[in-house]
């Protein structure tokens, strides 16, 4: 099991520094969708040369053209890209294809699919190397998490790793656990901490326990 990292509202300078502080507790750093936003791949790029010995997610959301943005998050240094469940199969199968290419990862993030299950066979026939389940930042507002999505997916997934994502916190982590999950995915759980190097080698602690 591992530990990811994801960083949302910051700018390059601040994510450096910020991985800086909790890096020898995380496996993997990702760049979320608002730091894509605001600063392009440029971002990708900077942490991977920053810090090279760690794995770089592009958290693209990929919807459409699939082999081309894979493409060019690969040539920023991402390690691993997201692509939504929610797209078509062509635009995964494109996605995996250049992906394999370019020796790069998978995930699929399955934020809004409604028939869970079904779709992650699907998506799992594709040949992706993970499938997330993530409760989006707006449903954990009313009090959502990914944990039972988890298990269903498990239930039905023979090839694909499993992640876990959505407003995990410490005092919520050991039920993330439970549900065995490859990745658990944090952010504002470590990032919004006062001391985040305390609170990221609690976490890895639990993890890799």
């Amino acid at each position: 099991m591992e530990l990811q990292l994801a960083l949302d509202l910051v700018n390059i300078p601040e994510a450096i520094e910020l991985v800086k502080e909790v890096e020898p507790y995380v496996d993997i750093v990702e760049i979320g969708t608002p730091i894509i936003i605001n600063e392009g791949l440029h971002a990708v790029k900077a942490l991977k040369e920053a810090f090279p010995s760690l794995s770089i997610l592009a958290d693209l959301k990929i919807m459409d053209a699939g082999g081309y943005e894979i493409m060019k998050a690969a040539e920023a240094g991402a390690d691993i890209i997201t692509v939504l469940g929610a797209t078509d199969d062509s635009t995964i199968k494109g996605a995996v294809a250049e992906a394999k290419k370019q020796n790069k990862k998978i995930m699929v993030d399955m934020i809004n699919v409604k028939d869970i299950a079904t779709r992650a066979q699907e998506i799992d026939a594709l040949g992706v190397d993970y499938i997330c389940v993530h409760t989006g930042y707006d449903l954990q507002a009313a009090g959502k998490n990914s944990f039972e999505e988890l298990q269903t997916i498990k239930s039905v997934v023979r090839q694909a790793k499993t992640a876990v994502a959505g407003g995990i916190k410490l005092h919520t982590l050991q039920e993330a656990i439970a549900a065995k999950p490859d990745l658990v995915i944090v952010g504002g759980g470590i990032t919004g901490a006062e001391d985040k190097a305390d609170v990221a080698s609690q976490m890895q602690r639990m993890i890799k326990g």
